[in-house]
């Protein structure tokens, strides 16, 4: 497993887990995102396997992940009465961007971070439009 200053490249569900789980450990004790995530989400474990997935089949570009990110984001949001804003996000990216620079180097570390840009741009995007619908 990777360890700070011991870069491995992002290249197997192993290390993809370990970023994950780094990852939301981080989440659940941050104070601006972490009550976010932490009022959602009942079963941690299954929730890492499912991310486990979703970012295997974006990086390794292995068919595991099968769902509706979007969406998913969108009722965490109605849950949350609209109160996620774009720092939700920056924090986001910051613990993402964070945890890779801390464990990994390489191309697939790079397009990790370019993937979750895109994608917290994306699913905001969709989140802030729902509001409209759901008045």
């Amino acid at each position: 497993m990777p360890r700070s200053m011991e870069y491995q490249q992002l290249d197997s569900r192993k290390h993809i887990s370990f970023l994950v789980r780094t990852f939301y450990s981080k989440v659940r004790k941050d104070d601006l995102i972490g009550p976010v995530f932490n009022r959602q989400i009942d079963d941690w474990e299954m929730h890492l396997e499912r991310l486990t997935d979703f970012w295997e089949t974006n990086l390794l570009f292995v068919p595991k992940y099968k769902g509706k990110p979007a969406h998913v984001h969108i009722e965490v949001d109605q849950a949350a009465e609209g109160s996620i804003t774009q720092m939700h996000f920056g924090r986001w990216l910051q613990l993402w961007f964070e945890t890779i620079n801390n464990n990994f180097i390489g191309e697939r570390a790079d397009l990790a971070k370019r993937r979750a840009r895109l994608m917290s741009t994306h699913f905001f995007m969709k989140m802030f439009n729902s509001r409209e619908t759901h008045k």
